[in-house]
C-alpha cells in the first residue's frame, strides 16, 4: 500500500469516527428534547384537566340555562296568546253591548223619523184640501 492510500484512508476513518460523534451528540440531544416536551406535555395536562373540567361544568350549566330560557319564553308566549284571547273576547262582548243599544236607537230614530214625515204628509195634505176647498167655491 502506497503512503497516499494509508493518508485517504485516515481521511476516512476520521470523517467517519465524526459523523458517527455527531449522529450520537444529535440522538442524545433529541432524546433530551423528547424528555422535555413530554414532561411539558405531562404538565400542561395536568394543568388543564381543571380547566377542561370547568368549560364542561360551563358548558352543562348553559345548557340548562338555555332549556329555563326556552321553557320561560313557552310560558310567556302562552300567556300573551291567553291575554289577547281573553281581550278579543272582551272586546267582542262589549261591541256586542254597545251595538244592540245602538240598533235599537237607530230603530227608534227611524221611527220618530217615520212618524216625522207622516204628520208632514198629514199636514201638507191638509193644506192641499184647505187649497182644494178654496178653489171648490
Amino acid at each position: 500500500m502506497s503512503v497516499w492510500s494509508e493518508i485517504f484512508l485516515g481521511v476516512i476513518a476520521v470523517a467517519t469516527l465524526t459523523t458517527a460523534i455527531v449522529l450520537v451528540g444529535v440522538l442524545v440531544a433529541a432524546t433530551r428534547l423528547a424528555r422535555r416536551v413530554e414532561r411539558r406535555l405531562d404538565q400542561l395536562e395536568t394543568e388543564l384537566k381543571p380547566l377542561v373540567g370547568h368549560l364542561n361544568a360551563i358548558g352543562r350549566e348553559a345548557s340548562r340555562a338555555t332549556a329555563l330560557a326556552a321553557a320561560q319564553v313557552e310560558r310567556v308566549d302562552r300567556l300573551f296568546g291567553d291575554i289577547a284571547f281573553r281581550v278579543d273576547e272582551g272586546l267582542q262582548g262589549v261591541l256586542a253591548a254597545l251595538s244592540r243599544p245602538a240598533r235599537e236607537g237607530r230603530a227608534v230614530l227611524g221611527a220618530i223619523a217615520l212618524a216625522i214625515r207622516a204628520l208632514r204628509d198629514v199636514k201638507g195634505r191638509r193644506r192641499r184640501s184647505e187649497e182644494e176647498d178654496a178653489l171648490f167655491i
